[in-house]
């Protein structure tokens, strides 16, 4: 489902499209192609940036076709995503395989026809239904960086939106907007409410409001290995409120609007980015370091 919205006559306001897909497990030409199709319809709504899932170029549970499916990000795929882009701004997944042969589970940014950040997802979950750590690396930096449009930017890649200490690296970063693409299947099921989904909603609130910055989430739909991928990709205001919503279950294309004047706005309501005590904070985690190997 697409919607579509009519250009915007305000040229300060940004637009984000969260396109919700459900990528084809391994199928990476399949995959390009459903990207490039996305892209054109995210340009006829004048978007300046589109955001896919995780891995929105592989699917999720790669597991032994990591390999296989892997690329650098220079690769021909890529560069034919970019290229179609144009000015839009643009954040997929794939697997990365580094100069090393190592794998990773990669998002990048990219614009202008270049990719201006990789973030290689820290946090590999191994336990329930999950066993990233036995395909792929894991990433060792939380690195913000700076764009054409959107001010200062990071990424979160699925679980590391789910700890603490990410989040505070990107508040001290600064960030403007936080963007997560993820893979999170429905799980703790409840009825009509899905758990896992009231946890990402709740994040994403709390995130915008500590951060005074715009939270985009696009999680992917679909079924794959049996599991449920639930959608509802958002896109939270600095004040906590959200801007725009997919559906649950079924793919989407959904156009957030936003205006950068509104992170001022926030920040002078609500400052707790200026008052947040880094250092104090480096130094309490020193000392907890100190006590928890001197003991």
């Amino acid at each position: 489902m697409n919607i579509e919205l009519p250009p915007s006559e305000d040229s300060h306001v940004l637009r984000v499209a969260l396109a919700q897909i459900a990528p084809v497990l391994g199928d990476r030409d399949r995959n390009v192609a459903m990207h490039l199709e996305q892209i054109e319809a995210a340009a006829r709504q004048q978007a300046d940036l589109i955001v896919f899932p995780e891995l929105s170029l592989t699917g999720y549970f790669v597991r032994d076709m990591v390999p296989d499916v892997a690329l650098g990000p220079a690769a021909p795929q890529i560069q034919q995503l970019l290229a179609a882009a144009g000015k839009m701004a643009v954040v997929a997944g794939f697997v990365e395989e580094s100069p090393q042969h190592r794998f990773f589970n990669t998002a990048f940014y990219a614009e202008g026809g270049r990719i201006v950040h990789l973030h290689r997802k820290v946090y590999l979950p191994t336990y329930g239904l999950f066993d990233e750590q036995r395909y792929f690396a894991a990433g060792d930096r939380f690195l913000a960086f700076d764009t054409a449009r959107f001010g200062r930017v990071g990424l979160l890649i699925c679980e590391d939106f789910w700890h603490l200490s990410a989040a505070a690296i990107m508040q001290a970063e600064e960030v403007d907007m936080l963007i997560c693409p993820a893979n999170s299947p429905a799980r703790g099921i409840d009825g009509p409410r899905i758990r896992t989904a009231e946890t990402y909603e709740h994040l994403s609130k709390s995130y915008a409001q500590l951060m005074g910055a715009v939270v985009v989430l696009c999680n992917r739909v679909g079924f794959e290995d049996g599991l449920c991928f639930w959608g509802g990709s958002m896109a939270v205001g600095p004040d906590g409120r959200v801007i725009a919503q997919a559906p649950m279950l079924d793919e989407a294309l959904t156009m957030a609007l936003f205006d950068p004047a509104d992170l001022r706005r926030q920040r002078l309501i609500t400052p707790l980015a200026r008052d947040e005590r880094l250092l104090l904070c480096i130094e309490e985690l020193q000392r907890i370091k100190r006590r928890r190997y001197e003991s």
